[in-house]
């Protein structure tokens, strides 16, 4: 008997009624994905994670009442949720939140005016547990840094990240600098003149020792812990 594929299940979290309607038809016209909930604002948003356990949760961060920011802290502050992945939506890709929906636990995000393909592709890399970190996603995230002084976060003092640096292997930290660039395993792959199979071992090793949920959130600590200065500094 044939294996049936999996189904992305997919959660829409948008105040803009018509924006859900036009993503909703969007995903459901892709065989590997269905729209399992729609919300109108944050709270409902977790509601409906907890309820419908989706995959992916596409989450604008302005909302009325509940923002997409603090809907996302609660569902990675949520251990039955662990494996829900939340891409963050912007009306620009540089946005004043990026570092701290990055830090709140999102694995990236998308502007909304980004391209159909570019969404569906969205939700496909956060539903096999990447981060959707492109490279203009990145220059904005360094962007962010530069503006706020280099991103520094009070409740984790860059002494306490790099106490946490300590554990990493010098290869790992090689590697760590790389993927703050902006870097895929392919490219890292190349540089470093190894396989993209050997690059992913030593991301996976680098998130478990710092207790990274996924690659956006070793950039926030790379730079934090002053591994990585962002330029112009």
């Amino acid at each position: 008997m044939e294996e049936t594929p999996t189904t992305i299940k997919v959660l829409l979290a948008d105040d803009q009624a018509l924006l859900r309607s036009a993503f909703k038809v969007l995903v459901d016209s892709e065989p590997d994905m269905e729209v399992v909930g729609e919300a109108s604002d944050g709270a409902q948003a977790y509601a409906l994670a907890r309820q419908t356990r989706a995959d992916v949760v596409l989450m604008d961060i302005r909302m009325p009442g509940t923002d997409g920011l603090a809907a996302t802290r609660m569902i990675g502050a949520d251990p039955e949720l662990g494996a829900v992945r939340v891409v963050m939506l912007t009306t620009f890709e540089v946005d004043e939140y990026v570092v701290q929906s990055l830090r709140a636990g999102a694995s990236g995000f998308l502007g909304k005016g980004a391209e159909p393909e570019e969404l569906l592709n969205a939700i496909r890399v956060a539903a096999a547990g990447e981060a959707l970190l492109s490279p203009a996603a990145t220059k904005g995230l360094i962007a962010s840094f530069l503006a706020q002084g280099g991103g520094a976060d009070p409740a984790a003092p860059a002494s306490a990240h790099a106490e946490r640096l300590a554990a990493l292997t010098g290869r790992e930290r090689e590697v760590l600098v790389h993927v703050a660039a902006g870097l895929s395993n392919d490219g890292i792959a190349g540089r470093l003149e190894v396989s993209p199979l050997t690059v992913k071992t030593h991301v996976n090793r680098a998130m478990a020792k710092l207790g990274a949920r996924d690659r956006a959130q070793l950039v926030v600590i790379a730079y934090e812990s002053g591994l990585v200065r962002p330029r112009g500094e």
